[in-house]
């Protein structure tokens, strides 16, 4: 059964803790769910993902977070992905988990949230760069810092989602505010923003996907190659639910995606 971790007082604000059977991890895989940023949509989508990777050796943070009708919106969804990673580092106190490969993996509206995390470092502290946890629970202020990211069909250009309206304007519900009225606010909440950065993102996009368009994956990954990131783009067999359905081609694309910057960034003990 996983641990939860709550990393401040709303009832959105935990993560639970997949420990795979060994004692010994191959990273630790941060897992954000989709939804369009919308509270209708929940944790509970990354618990599938969560116990299969732990099947196969990760640790896994499934993270849940303040969303669009239920709290969330900006600031505090960006806030709580901050906090709610670096709250790993008590879960990896108590279990002995090791914090040097930590992989973010993001589906559709999450893997807006996982590239954001991966570059809040380059971000003023304006920027929502995640506070200290008000619970206490960070005490030391450490941060944790994501090593890769996997972006699952993700919303990766969020003035692209803003300008095509996608799913009846979720990124202006997200954000509160139109791009024009507070410009700021927008720039520090695109991860195109924070190009490039310095940890490799694989942008992972169904090739039938009709939900999210391609174009939120390839103009991120044409501006990060510009920019001389480490950056690849992956065309996944199905649709956009395929790659956060367990026993589908589309899943295990996105577990080799996954092994792939495990091994990348340190390799699994062996």
């Amino acid at each position: 059964m996983p641990q939860r971790y709550s990393y401040g007082d709303d009832p959105s604000q935990y993560a639970d803790l997949f420990l795979p059977a060994e004692q010994r991890h191959r990273a630790v895989v941060v897992i954000i769910h989709g939804g369009y940023w919308r509270s209708q949509y929940d944790a509970g989508l990354g618990v599938p993902l969560a116990e299969d990777l732990s099947a196969r050796g990760y640790a896994c943070w499934n993270l849940e977070y303040r969303r669009a009708g239920n709290g969330g919106g900006w600031p505090e969804t960006f806030d709580d992905v901050g906090s709610g990673i670096d709250a790993l580092v008590r879960a990896a106190v108590e279990h002995e988990l090791e914090l040097e490969n930590v992989i973010a993996l993001g589906h559709s509206a999450g893997g807006h949230l996982a590239v954001w995390a991966a570059g809040r470092d380059t971000m003023p502290d304006g920027g929502r760069n995640g506070p200290s946890d008000p619970t206490g629970s960070e005490s030391d202020g450490s941060r944790v810092k994501l090593t890769g990211v996997v972006s699952q069909s993700g919303l990766l250009n969020l003035h692209m989602a803003h300008s095509l309206g996608l799913s009846g304007g979720a990124a202006e519900n997200l954000m509160g505010a139109a791009p024009e009225t507070d410009p700021e606010r927008w720039r520090l909440a695109d991860p195109m923003s924070a190009i490039p950065l310095n940890v490799p993102v694989f942008a992972l996009h169904g090739e039938d996907d009709v939900t999210v368009p391609l174009s939120e994956s390839t103009s991120y990954v044409d501006a990060a190659v510009a920019a001389g990131a480490d950056v690849e783009l992956r065309m996944i067999p199905g649709d956009h639910f395929g790659m956060i359905t367990a026993d589908t081609a589309a899943w295990e694309q996105v577990v080799t995606a996954v092994a792939d910057l495990a091994q990348e960034t340190d390799p699994a003990p062996g």
